[in-house]
């Protein structure tokens, strides 16, 4: 039974695509005008993605491209984007130092 559990819990994780975050950032130009140069928006009004957690942003970056979450600018930011894509963006703003 230990193996079974053991077994399906390795499936799970392998199934979360980590990311390159060198593609990420070289993606990320696009999020800089509102985001900032390192994730860390100098606007308040825009997230700060610098040291968030990657499956977090992943999901966001999904509900935006489904429209499960509106937001006019990143629906349509998020629209082109592929599954690589936003795993790339995950991974690059999850490396960064979160804003102190």
């Amino acid at each position: 039974m230990k193996k079974f559990l053991f077994v399906g819990l390795a499936m799970c994780c392998s199934a979360v695509s980590a990311g390159d975050i060198e593609q990420g950032k070289a993606k990320s130009a696009m999020c800089v005008a509102c985001h900032g140069v390192n994730g860390v928006s100098s606007v308040a009004i825009y997230p700060n993605l610098a040291g968030q957690k990657s499956a977090y942003l992943a999901k966001q970056m999904r509900d935006f491209k489904s429209g499960n979450r509106n937001d006019a600018m990143m629906s349509a930011m998020a629209k082109p984007l592929s599954d690589a894509d936003i795993d790339n963006l995950a991974a690059y703003f999850a490396s960064l130092p979160a804003a102190k």
